[in-house]
């Protein structure tokens, strides 16, 4: 795990509710403070998986980050006319390491079956859960 592939936002949900629609929001809360100068607030480049290829995802992107989101042939009824897409599948081949973060918080015991009744403190567990490994890979 390098230094690119740190976690930078963190949102508790319940579990019934699709990841698509929670897109905006883990946008939303991403900062990076700086020494100096204003924090970063978006991503320069986004890379997700086919189930995010959604109008209101593309629309929020449009113009702010680069996505390299492949096209979800499920959601589209016609093919659609212009430019096609353009996705990176080396990029996108990367994004194991998302999984892999997720399979190291889940390890943890107290994380996986969510004890906490609280969404503030199952964040508490969760954020600590992934300080904890982040020391373990960087040393």
């Amino acid at each position: 795990m390098n230094s690119q592939e740190l976690p930078l936002s963190i949102i508790i949900v319940p579990a019934n509710q699709n990841d698509s629609t929670l897109y905006i929001p883990t946008i939303k809360n991403f900062k990076i403070r700086r020494p100096r100068g204003r924090p970063i607030n978006r991503p320069s480049r986004v890379t997700a998986d086919a189930m995010y290829d959604t109008a209101d995802i593309r629309k929020y992107n449009r113009r702010r980050i680069k996505s390299n989101i492949p096209v979800n042939k499920r959601n589209r009824k016609k093919k659609k006319k212009g430019r096609p897409i353009k996705v990176d599948w080396e990029e996108l081949k990367k994004k194991s390491a998302i999984e892999r973060f997720f399979s190291w918080i889940e390890s943890y015991k107290k994380v996986f079956p969510r004890y906490e009744v609280k969404e503030i403190s199952y964040l508490g567990v969760v954020m600590l859960a992934a300080i904890m490994r982040l020391n373990q890979v960087l040393g």
